[in-house]
């Protein structure tokens, strides 16, 4: 019987080299995605301490462009955003004909007053309103809100005039702001409550506030801009445990009874009106 044949010695000095099969399956799958190679794998995870600095400044720069080009960051910065009260969700309006008589402010010079604005109490179906303190009036429009760019529009806009006013429900439940800006016309105005769909993010109103009614800080609130002729009014709402609204919230409802206050705006497009022509 013929013996196997022995088994082939390496040769000296070389020694088999052995693959790792830790080096065989190395591979990242989110840059194995990408089209990398394995080798370029390697050098990112290398060069991981440069790579996350990178990636921050290209998190930070898409977040900016998310936010809209209204928003400048030299002039909101974070520190600001996160302290300062703002709504969460925002819709704009532009002026409709209705509010042609109304379109320039020297057509309807008459300022406007607290009075004319601020009802003591608001109903709309089963919601009532209640003022809480004393509405403000102010000649500062820049004064009653935060934000650069929120200046910067107003200014533009020939602000004149400012009009807050704080309700609460009749049950506690909920908060609610009007905020009224006298502008020069139906441009300016249309520009405050389009604009603010992204710039609300980074400038807003300041909130009245008395010992029992406030926006919670923090809370869940939301808003909506209505121009009207050369006025534009901000509707803020929100619970008062600062909540996201429920099955039983109705915030439409709560919107439309606190926007009682523009009846004094369609009284300005009466008195603004020409007369009718006498009857032959």
């Amino acid at each position: 019987m013929t013996p196997p044949p022995p088994t082939p010695t390496p040769a000296p000095g070389r020694k088999r080299r052995r693959t790792s099969g830790k080096a065989q399956t190395w591979s990242v799958p989110l840059l194995e995605e990408w089209g990398l190679t394995r080798t370029q794998q390697r050098l990112v995870v290398v060069f991981g301490s440069l790579a996350g600095v990178l990636v921050a400044a290209l998190a930070l720069t898409l977040a900016i462009s998310a936010i809209g080009s209204d928003f400048e960051p030299e002039r909101a910065t974070a520190s600001v955003i996160g302290t300062e009260p703002r709504p969460d969700v925002y819709r704009g309006w532009p002026s409709s004909k209705v509010f042609a008589p109304i379109a320039e402010s020297r057509a309807d010079p008459k300022p406007l007053t607290v009075k004319d604005l601020f009802a003591k109490t608001l109903k709309e179906g089963r919601t009532t309103l209640r003022l809480a303190g004393s509405p403000k009036l102010e000649t500062d429009c820049v004064a009653a809100t935060w934000g650069q760019g929120f200046a910067d529009l107003l200014t533009q806009g020939g602000c004149t005039q400012v009009a807050r006013g704080l309700y609460a429900s009749a049950d506690g439940r909920y908060v609610a702001q009007y905020t009224m800006f006298n502008l020069r016309d139906t441009a300016a105005a249309d520009a405050l409550a389009n604009t603010l769909t992204t710039l609300h993010r980074g400038g807003w109103v300041r909130p009245l506030q008395t010992p029992r009614v406030a926006f919670p800080a923090g809370g869940h609130t939301e808003a909506s801009g209505h121009a009207m002729g050369h006025y534009a009014g901000l509707v803020w709402i929100g619970r008062a445990d600062g909540a996201e609204p429920g099955p039983r919230d109705d915030f439409v409802s709560l919107s439309l009874t606190v926007r009682a206050t523009e009846k004094a705006i369609f009284r300005r497009i009466v008195a603004a009106s020409p007369a009718p022509a006498p009857a032959q």
